[in-house]
């Protein structure tokens, strides 16, 4: 079949095999131009393995560090009429890759909040690998269902304490507009840190821990965003940041837990790109394309994967890595410098339906948001028919 893109909001309903496939190439030829990862990790566990950030982080560790890696995730396969998600297709495109390179890839399709997929990604893991020696929590998911109560939890995009008006950019109509938020109730603030916390991160510690999975040193990271005064009062002090500020706490745990082998758990911050879970974000839209503009002119702008190879290179495997005063890695430094966020809080009020395009960098926002599900990526022929039930060759049944 022939597929184009269709957006609905803030999520493509296609995706395209061979777009997804060229994309994670570029991102493999990224990570071999920039060279080895001294001292990196050999065997690699990644939670939310399949898009952003957490796809990158597959990719550095196997090709910057030629680490074996299992997956996991929670992806819809395609068939002969419909194409799959776009981390189906990423994760077949990365086990291609990595099997013509050498390297052990396999992957878990399924809830990872739940006891069973734990327990299959422990199973493969002391069948093939023995250990791993670095775990990256990199989940993203709008619900969860506790493992232990089997009680459902939606998170939220609220502000915390007051309701909010934010301007945005309404992608559909590709017009500005103020839009009012109401603040979470105790109860979806509650909600959204059982959904978006540190808690599973915890358990998957714990789990891998007590099965004896853990290698003496391994290290952990999951990914957090903080940002600056613009977007705090939807992200930083919302209902999000209630989950993120979670993560902070939950890490001292872990790191407690694996110090005693040598180890260590960190937080990581990363910079904001467009990701699924960021488009979903009221305000982002505008803000990323204000930002894109910005750093582009600077010439510091970054995609993920050149976040995740510096997080390796300067932070996880560096000897002297570079923390905040909460113990967190930083990779947002670029993003947060003084003279970026000005420039971005000048433009930001300044926007209108009428210089959209020329005050901000939508049409580059739009470009990497189509990029997510295999669109716009050069060299690739989107006339030509493609079968979207394509297969991962090293899919754990």
């Amino acid at each position: 079949m022939i597929i184009k893109p269709r957006v609905r909001g803030f999520i493509c309903v296609t995706t395209h095999p061979v777009g997804c496939e060229a994309n994670v190439k570029q991102q493999i030829e990224y990570v071999k131009a920039q060279g080895p990862i001294a001292n990196g990790p050999k065997k690699v566990l990644v939670i939310g393995a399949s898009t952003g950030y957490g796809l990158a982080a597959r990719i550095t560790a196997a090709f910057g560090s030629d680490a074996a890696t299992l997956g996991v995730f929670f992806e819809r396969p395609g068939t002969d009429t419909k194409p799959a998600t776009p981390g189906w297709y990423n994760t077949a495109a990365f086990d291609k890759f990595a099997t013509e390179k050498g390297l052990y890839a396999k992957s878990i399709n399924g809830d990872a909040f739940s006891k069973e997929i734990k327990a299959k990604t422990i199973e493969t893991i002391k069948n093939d690998l023995g250990q791993v020696d670095l775990v990256v929590y990199s989940l993203a998911a709008p619900r969860r269902t506790h493992p232990e109560t089997g009680q459902v939890f939606n998170s939220v995009l609220k502000p915390v304490g007051k309701s909010v008006t934010l301007r945005g950019i309404d992608t559909d109509k590709e017009v500005v507009k103020e839009s009012v938020f109401e603040p979470a109730s105790q109860e979806e603030i509650e909600n959204t840190v059982a959904v978006m916390g540190g808690e599973d991160w915890q358990m998957w510690i714990d789990a891998l821990a007590d099965a004896g999975v853990l290698a003496p040193g391994a290290k952990t990271t999951a990914f957090t965003y903080l940002g600056e005064k613009i977007t705090h009062d939807i992200y930083w002090n919302g209902s999000i940041g209630a989950a993120k500020k979670d993560l902070d706490e939950r890490v001292l745990g872990i790191r407690a837990k694996l110090a005693s082998a040598g180890g260590d758990a960190r937080v990581a911050v990363l910079k904001a790109l467009v990701t699924q879970a960021s488009s979903a974000i009221p305000m982002m839209p505008l803000y990323l394309s204000l930002l894109f503009k910005v750093m582009k002119a600077k010439g510091t702008h970054e995609g993920c994967i050149e976040q995740i190879y510096g997080l390796y290179r300067d932070s996880l495997y560096n000897a002297a890595p570079q923390f905040d005063e909460e113990g967190r890695l930083r990779t947002d430094q670029k993003e947060l410098s003084p003279d970026v966020q000005s420039e971005v809080s000048a433009l930001w009020d300044k926007v209108t339906n009428e210089n959209l395009y020329e005050l901000t960098d939508f049409a580059g926002y739009k470009h990497e948001f189509l990029r997510l599900f295999g669109f716009e990526i050069e060299g690739v022929d989107y006339e030509a028919d493609v079968n979207p039930d394509v297969a991962i060759a090293h899919l754990v049944a």
